[in-house]
């Protein structure tokens, strides 16, 4: 049986412009943000393994399963909280197999690792998903962009 391993994307820069697909597809064509491809490729080219933002991806006999992120801040008006877990995505073909819990649990390792003991997340749509993990729901909020942006915590104890 092939095992998932969970690694930090600055040691496998071959996997960027794949990541970045995934993520552009995903969280910026669907939002319909104005970032392009090019600066999502930059972002990804410029994560670190020890200070925000950090890229993890799935790994399972040399193929890229999913990604997730952390960042410093994921939502402007709530600048209090840190840090962020950000863009987790597994791939479609993928899903149902735990590659997001499993990059979720890498997340929370290495958030605690840096000396945090919280880590925080904004969803439009996985509410639930999150509720059903353990997350701990704090508020929904607005922006400029979205009416509905729900806020959870989870310890990293």
């Amino acid at each position: 049986m092939i095992s998932i391993n969970i690694d930090f994307l600055t040691n496998h820069p071959d996997k960027i412009n794949e990541v970045s697909e995934m993520v552009f597809k995903e969280f910026v064509v669907k939002t319909g943000s104005r970032k392009k491809f090019e600066d999502v490729v930059n972002h990804f080219s410029n994560t670190k393994n020890n200070t925000f933002p950090i890229t993890l991806i799935a790994l399972e006999n040399g193929k890229c399963l999913g990604t997730v992120s952390i960042f410093d801040n994921d939502l402007a008006i709530r600048d209090m909280y840190k840090p962020w877990l950000a863009s987790l995505y597994t791939k479609p073909e993928h899903r149902g197999r735990g590659v997001g819990e499993k990059l979720v649990a890498k997340t929370i390792d290495v958030v605690k690792e840096l000396g945090f003991n919280e880590l925080y997340l904004r969803t439009e749509d996985a509410s639930n998903y999150y509720r059903s993990r353990g997350w701990t729901y704090l508020e929904t909020v607005s922006d400029d962009k979205y009416e509905k942006i729900d806020v959870f915590k989870i310890q990293c104890i």
